[in-house]
């Protein structure tokens, strides 16, 4: 577009804004948000949300602050960017302070506010502040819809308030969707609670390979091997496979992608010895493959060969391959990383004197000296 002369305008930019923040790219974030200021295109309520939820996506949640400070805010949409932005950063305190912020300044919040801070205090477990302001929306004549219930049912489910959460999908005043019925499977998920997942799974009409794969890691956490053996013969029998796993990592300027033993990479040969060496390496530091989770009828060495190869650890050793030693590596997972990567990510993390963020399906994780900015909570 630029080579032929053809010059963006505001609708332009706000198509580039939102497809560099569903990729994470840093680097991009930077040159679009450089060549909006070059064009001289007002930055109007639309264009700033935006920015702020893009760099917010792109792990630079204070940029993100410091274009907040710097716009306009009489739109509610620029304080809801900013709540969902620290929300999925896990910043539920700073998401409840900018609410109260937000209502001194006479701005009033909207039903996709509520949603950004049910979703901070999901994130953050924090049951008591969620039921407050789930009640508080009647304050301000917003009848919940799908999304907080939802927000509710994640929140409760994932604290291990099962029954409480099972209680509010029931009475409803509307029917559950299969949105709020996954969200109960991914907290009895968590909870290991294989009884109340067959109760979701049944009320899910059209089940997806993410749901099967649920269903089976409750059993095999419950140790109910035979139960996940048949969830395994019924994906092979109705032709099901596994969502494949994807990862994204920018190095200068340019963004490489990579699945779950991926090989088609050019320096594929490199990039492995890499993951190898800190393999051995997050061995000799105690940690142990979580083995079973993996959804395959194959010995122990081929579920941690499986599990070694997982996008997220290839991506790692590509920017570790290609980056200074001590600088961040920031990392985007399309699915919820599992158990399995997080637990190395962290012993990774210590071992390098490293930090490393990824952002995946749920929200971010900074690993830095062998913790997790999420808790092991998400």
């Amino acid at each position: 577009m630029l080579s032929l002369n053809n010059e963006p305008d505001a609708f332009t930019f706000a198509s580039l804004i939102k497809g560099c923040a569903q990729l994470g790219g840093r680097d991009h974030a930077q040159w679009i948000h450089a060549l909006l200021i070059e064009k001289q295109i007002a930055i109007n309520y639309i264009l700033g949300s935006a920015l702020i939820d893009m760099y917010s996506k792109c792990g630079r949640i204070e940029t993100a602050k410091e274009i907040f400070e710097t716009i306009q805010r009489n739109y509610v949409s620029v304080w809801n960017a900013m709540i969902n932005g620290l929300a999925v950063h896990g910043l539920a305190l700073d998401a409840i302070a900018l609410f109260s912020h937000m209502v001194l300044e006479k701005v009033s919040p909207d039903c996709i506010t509520f949603v950004g801070i049910l979703t901070a205090c999901s994130h953050c477990g924090l049951i008591e502040l969620g039921r407050k302001y789930f009640d508080l929306m009647s304050s301000y004549a917003i009848q919940p819809q799908l999304e907080h219930y939802g927000a509710m049912v994640d929140l409760l489910g994932r604290a291990g308030h099962l029954d409480e959460a099972y209680a509010i999908v029931q009475e409803m005043p509307m029917e559950p969707d299969v949105v709020i019925w996954r969200a109960f499977l991914s907290a009895c998920r968590t909870q290991k609670n294989s009884h109340m997942g067959e109760v979701a799974i049944n009320k899910i009409e059209t089940l997806k390979s993410g749901d099967y794969v649920l269903l089976s890691n409750i059993y095999c956490s419950a140790n109910k091997w035979d139960s996940a053996e048949r969830v395994r013969d019924t994906m092979k029998k109705n032709g099901v496979r596994k969502n494949s796993g994807k990862s994204w990592i920018e190095m200068a300027g340019v963004i490489h992608q990579f699945k779950a033993g991926d090989k088609s990479h050019l320096e594929r040969e490199a990039i492995y010895k890499v993951l190898e060496g800190l393999i051995r390496r997050t061995k000799m530091e105690g940690f142990i493959p979580t083995k079973e989770l993996v959804l395959m009828d194959v010995s122990d060495e081929e579920k941690e060969e499986n599990l070694n190869y997982h996008s997220e650890k290839l991506a790692l050793a590509y920017g570790i391959l290609k980056s200074s030693p001590g600088t961040a590596i920031h990392i985007t997972k399309n699915l919820r990383t599992c158990l399995d990567c997080h637990c190395w990510m962290k012993v990774v993390s210590k071992i390098l004197y490293r930090v490393i963020v990824v952002r995946d399906r749920i929200r971010f994780h900074w690993f830095e000296g062998g913790v997790c900015t999420c808790g092991d909570y998400w």
